[in-house]
């Protein structure tokens, strides 16, 4: 079987809250101000497409908030949306690939979340066959292009994947390739699924 594993709330948990809270340390401009101008919309779109630059992204968000950061506050705030691994779904990926089946990361993501999981998270790629990134791909979900791609990358057919991500949209999508898809609405979905599917996990010490 091929597991797919999305990055955000599924293997790491993130919150944009954080990010915010230190760009507003670091501009001065209050939170109640910053909030309701920070879009997750085209921008963050054409970034983790890999279709501008880190730096042309800083400069457009800065531009689309009205504040004043440097690249590397800018890129300090960024970074801080990670909190911490959800270190049962890391043996779970283990688990999976000791038992034969191919484990593999699909996030919308983009250059600087993923410098940063890579020096700061490396249990993630340890734990993964392969990471399908949206910046390097030039698409992301729910675009079904992109779980086409997978399937096609890894040789298999979709009734022989399984798919776990946070966002109900992309479930939905990965569900109309044919892909069995869970929806991740909390941190017990993932070692519920292998409990009931005699994948339970291992002792904790």
């Amino acid at each position: 079987m091929l597991y797919i594993f999305d990055l955000g709330n599924v293997i790491i948990d993130i919150d944009f809250k954080r990010v915010l809270a230190v760009w507003s340390n670091l501009s001065g401009a209050p939170l109640a101000t910053l909030t309701p101008k920070f879009s997750q919309g085209e921008t963050l779109e054409k970034h983790e497409c890999g279709q501008i630059s880190d730096t042309e992204f800083a400069e457009m968000m800065c531009d689309e908030m009205a504040v004043s950061l440097s690249f590397e506050q800018f890129a300090e705030g960024w970074n801080t949306i990670f909190i911490d691994v959800r270190q049962e779904v890391i043996e779970l990926m283990n688990k999976l690939r000791a038992k034969g089946h191919r484990v593999v990361v699909l996030s919308n993501t983009n250059r600087l979340h993923i410098d940063y999981c890579s020096e700061h998270y490396p249990e993630i790629a340890a734990s993964a066959d392969f990471l399908y990134l949206s910046h390097e791909l030039g698409m992301r979900k729910p675009n079904l292009d992109i779980f086409n791609h997978v399937l096609v990358a890894e040789g298999v057919e979709a009734d022989q994947a399984i798919f776990f991500d946070d966002l109900l949209e992309n479930v939905e999508a990965a569900k109309k390739t044919g892909i069995t898809a869970l929806h991740v609405a909390d941190r017990n979905v993932i070692p519920d699924y292998f409990k009931s599917h005699d994948f339970s996990l291992p002792a904790k010490n």
